[in-house]
């Protein structure tokens, strides 16, 4: 096996034919649409051409929809209604870039074709990372002479190794020295699953804007942990296994009760609008339900989305007290978005959608299969009455639970997020993020717990593995529009 290195979401895609549900099924643009592959063609044109003196490539890290303004769009939809001809509001696209080893966030107005802001970003923070700059950092260790020596003193196998980027974190800096990551490295050798085999002790800074290792430091030597018992995939795993179970079926004969039309979803009184972000992933925008007393619709949710996802780990050590990632803002919840397995990730009765994002060059790349959408009957009951005091007859009127769910994975490095919305026939619309995959674990010297007098950053799991604490924080945007039943 050659040695390689890993970005941190799991970003393999190419250019494909999208499935199911192609994005260019539409009959009407709609001005929350997401950026189509044209457009992001047409913005990376703009961008280039509006700075022909730049002596370095320009990256953009970040492509996507600049929102119109909240009261002018609902003035459009409403306007729409009755004369269809109504422009809608401006068509932009937002964009952050690196130009000249600056950060430029750019509003390119896309029926004009030209820029209408162009700010360069002083403040901290960094743009979100590119897959092609994490994998470039990643590699640089490879051709490094102190790092291959220090695989060589632990009898490691240059081969066996993976490596990746981690974000460095912010602990009140007055001045920042550069776009920086660290790199920390795993080893195979018996496994996949290589979180379980961290390479620990080793201190690797890479600087982005030189594409260069500025600091190497190799502390002590920490025993590996061992690769037996450790692979997650169901080939590998050995007897005794639990009862089988009987396959489960869910059909719909007559079909979907839902309707796709373009970005637009329809299902029992629902109507929202979806979406999909590079950085939040999905999102769900003028989700309305018909009232039908008022034989109208009435706005429940104006935009919702995943805001931030913080990721803190607890160990103050050298290697690992920079730890405490931002997925979305760093590395991209919807970047991170994995293809949906059918019968798997979805059930059979579910519907896919695809997307698109932007390369590190501003090409469109495509996402197949980022979103299912299904319908969910799991046997619960909505609401039910059994009236027994009206002899001899007996009435029962019960109500099954059925719900419409959006779902998207996105897979963050060693966690796979879950992220399912789910709208309800009451008219509540339910959030969830189910939390798996694989626990990032550190390297230890300890083989037992008996010879722990204290440790204050983790849990010892196995031999020379320790558990580190941690946290995950999710946050959401919701512009919520609950309107009024009758007069106070």
């Amino acid at each position: 096996m050659a040695h390689s290195s890993k970005i941190f979401c799991c970003f393999s895609f190419l250019f494909s034919t999208l499935s199911i549900i192609p994005l260019s099924h539409q009959l009407e643009q709609h001005p929350l649409d997401s950026l189509t592959p044209i457009e992001f063609i047409r913005v990376q044109a703009i961008v280039n051409q509006s700075h022909p003196t730049t002596t370095n490539d320009i990256t953009f890290q970040y492509i996507g929809l600049n929102e119109p303004d909240k009261q002018a769009l609902i003035s459009w939809l409403q306007n729409h209604r009755t004369t269809p001809i109504t422009a809608p509001p401006p068509r932009q696209a937002f964009v952050i870039a690196r130009i000249n080893h600056q950060t430029h966030e750019l509003v390119v107005d896309l029926l004009y074709d030209n820029i209408v802001s162009d700010h360069i970003h002083h403040g901290f923070g960094y743009p979100l990372l590119t897959f092609e700059e994490q994998n470039g950092a990643s590699q640089l260790v490879f051709n490094h002479a102190p790092f291959l020596a220090a695989l060589n003193k632990r009898g490691l196998k240059v081969e066996e190794v993976i490596c990746e980027t981690f974000a460095i974190g912010w602990f009140g800096e007055t001045k920042q020295n550069g776009r920086v990551v660290k790199v920390m490295c795993y080893y195979l050798d018996g496994t996949v699953n290589l979180y379980m085999r961290p390479i620990e002790a080793i201190t690797v800074t890479v600087d982005l804007e030189a594409m260069k290792i500025t600091h190497f430091r190799d502390r002590l030597v920490v025993p590996v942990p061992k690769a037996a018992g450790t692979d997650y995939r169901e080939s590998e795993q050995k007897e005794p296994f639990g009862p089988e179970l009987k396959g489960i079926t869910v059909v719909q004969p007559d079909g979907p009760s839902f309707i796709i039309d373009g970005s637009r979803v329809r299902w029992a009184n629902w109507d929202f609008h979806l979406s999909f972000d590079a950085r939040v992933g999905p999102v769900v925008s003028l989700a309305s339900i018909y009232d039908t007393e008022k034989q109208e619709f009435r706005r429940v949710m104006y935009r919702g989305f995943v805001s931030e996802l913080f990721v803190p780990y607890m160990d103050l050590t050298e290697e690992w007290y920079y730890r405490t990632f931002f997925d979305a803002g760093e590395y991209g919840y919807g970047l991170c978005a994995v293809p949906l397995e059918p019968l798997r990730d979805c059930p059979a009765n579910a519907v896919y959608m695809g997307a698109y994002v932007a390369a590190q060059n501003g090409m469109p790349i495509e996402m197949p299969n980022v979103f299912c959408i299904f319908e969910r009957n799991a046997g619960d009951v909505m609401w039910r009455h059994t009236e027994t005091m009206i002899p001899p007859d007996l009435i029962t009127e019960v109500r099954p639970d059925m719900s419409l769910v959006v779902r998207m994975v996105s897979t963050v490095g060693n966690y796979d997020y879950i992220n399912d919305w789910e709208f309800k026939q009451i008219g509540s619309i339910k959030v969830t993020v189910g939390l798996t995959g694989l626990l990032e674990v550190r390297g230890s010297k300890y083989t037992h717990k008996d010879q722990i007098d204290e440790e204050v950053y983790g849990t010892l799991l196995a031999e020379n593995t320790l558990g580190a604490y941690h946290d995950h924080f999710i946050t959401y945007h919701l512009d919520l529009d609950v309107d009024v039943i009758g007069r106070l």
